[in-house]
């Protein structure tokens, strides 16, 4: 990574699985912060949690080096190890079972290539700011489909 590094923390959240969700994105270079969010009204923690990581990495205007924080190990071990499995095995599990969520992985496989990633997990709801502000943003993205 270099010293224009942006981290970006993310997280997603469901009232009910499935149920209403919500997404959310904190983006850090700097003193700049980008704060975003948004949810849907019937969909999953999972997808939601990959969500708040495309549309953050939309957001990026340029090439950029990142290190992407989440709590979610769906996420962190979906982009860092099975991606590579699914994508030889024409997006199928190990078990010839279709992938779930496939239409986000390969956005996120679309757009993860375009940046120079690192990924990065944490231990949610443990007092880490960055992922307390992503929590925060996922749920005001529930609250706006409700």
């Amino acid at each position: 990574m270099t010293d224009k590094t942006i981290d970006i923390y993310t997280d997603g959240a469901c009232k009910g699985n499935p149920g209403p969700g919500g997404w959310g994105a904190l983006l850090v270079s700097g003193e700049h912060a980008k704060e975003l969010c948004g949810g849907e009204a019937n969909t999953t923690n999972n997808r939601m949690e990959l969500t708040a990581v495309i549309q953050a990495l939309a957001a990026l205007k340029r090439k950029a080096s990142a290190r992407v924080h989440t709590d979610s190990k769906y996420v962190q071990q979906g982009i860092s190890q099975w991606i590579h499995g699914w994508k030889k095995n024409g997006w199928k599990t190990a078990s010839k079972a279709p992938v779930k969520n496939v239409d986000l992985w390969q956005e996120l496989d679309r757009l993860a290539v375009l940046h120079e990633l690192e990924w990065v997990w944490v231990k949610g709801h443990a007092g880490h700011p960055g992922n307390e502000r992503a929590d925060a943003l996922a749920n005001q993205g529930v609250e706006g489909v409700w």
